[in-house]
């Protein structure tokens, strides 16, 4: 944890940030037995301005809104706060049969007896952890009223047959949500209201730079490069509408370049990880098209580490 400190010290967040972070940490202390959930990032969040605003957020007490197109790093920047504040995390995703019994619990059999079980929204409320509320925008109205007294000022849930149940003072809800995606819809006021709202700027070529080198170290600066600038092209294909944004995946450049340090060519780790993403047969030569204009398919392992 002290390594993340070290890292938003190198972004330049401001020292009063970071002090008042260590307090809430000796604050709210994490449960032996859940120390397990504290995640332990792989990949940083790069950016000033949105740390900053994330970071005074949750430290004043807010839940988080993270809204922005696919490949802005929304579930980095979730993980990354649970982990610098290093509280227990919950991934709550929403789908098609997400219900109130779903988010916080129901009563289950055990040894012949009847007992609750607790869902993650009452798992984060009683042990003050955080949240994340994964494509909030596509869940149903009875899931939406299960977070309206929680993530309020009231901030109980009521258990029908159960006592009340107060969230802990270090719970926090961080909700993602990405316009454009199948089964979305618009996020009704009363629960936007519940929130403060980042708006997640696209990630520049710089950033993606950084995320290849700190990921893979030994990865040639030329190479780092040329990826990031591809990852650029293809999101301005996107933009322009020429394809939709399944290649637009910065998880699958990420896999491209594992595969090809796992020994595989990166023409046949760019297909695989990126290309063949896109179903669409003129889609597909239209990525393959940008792949070949911009890198040599051949490249090896060899070629491309240290």
């Amino acid at each position: 944890m002290n390594d993340l400190l070290e890292f938003l010290r190198q972004e330049g967040i401001r020292e009063e940030i970071l002090t008042r972070i260590v307090s809430f940490r000796r604050e709210h202390s994490c449960p032996e037995e859940l120390v397990h959930r504290i995640p332990d990032p792989k990949i940083h969040y790069y950016g000033k301005a949105v740390w900053e605003e994330a970071l005074t957020a949750i430290l004043a007490g807010e839940n988080l809104l993270l809204v922005g197109p696919k490949a802005t790093g929304k579930n980095v920047l979730a993980e990354n706060l649970a982990a610098v504040f290093s509280r227990p995390e919950w991934d709550i995703s929403f789908y098609l049969n997400t219900d109130a019994s779903t988010l916080i619990g129901a009563d289950t059999f055990r040894n012949g007896e009847v007992h609750f079980r607790q869902g993650p929204i009452t798992c984060c409320a009683l042990h003050g952890g955080f949240g994340i509320l994964d494509e909030i925008n596509m869940a149903k109205n009875e899931s939406l009223a299960v977070l309206h007294a929680t993530l309020d000022f009231r901030r109980i849930i009521d258990v029908p047959g159960y006592e009340r149940i107060t969230l802990a003072p270090g719970t926090r809800f961080i909700g993602t949500m990405n316009y454009g995606y199948a089964g979305t819809r618009e996020l009704n006021e009363a629960l936007a209201s519940r929130f403060v709202v980042l708006n997640m700027p696209i990630i520049g070529e710089e950033e993606v730079q950084r995320l290849l080198k700190a990921q893979y170290p030994q990865l040639k600066e030329e190479y780092s490069e040329q990826l990031a600038s591809l990852f650029q092209d293809i999101r301005k294909k996107c933009d322009s509408s020429e394809i939709s944004t399944k290649a637009l995946d910065l998880r699958g450049l990420m896999a491209a370049v594992l595969l090809v340090r796992n020994s595989l060519t990166l023409g046949q780790a760019l297909e695989i990880s990126i290309v063949n993403k896109c179903f669409d047969t003129y889609e597909r030569q239209l990525v393959d098209d940008l792949i070949v204009s911009r890198i040599d398919s051949s490249l090896t392992r060899e070629e491309m580490f240290l």
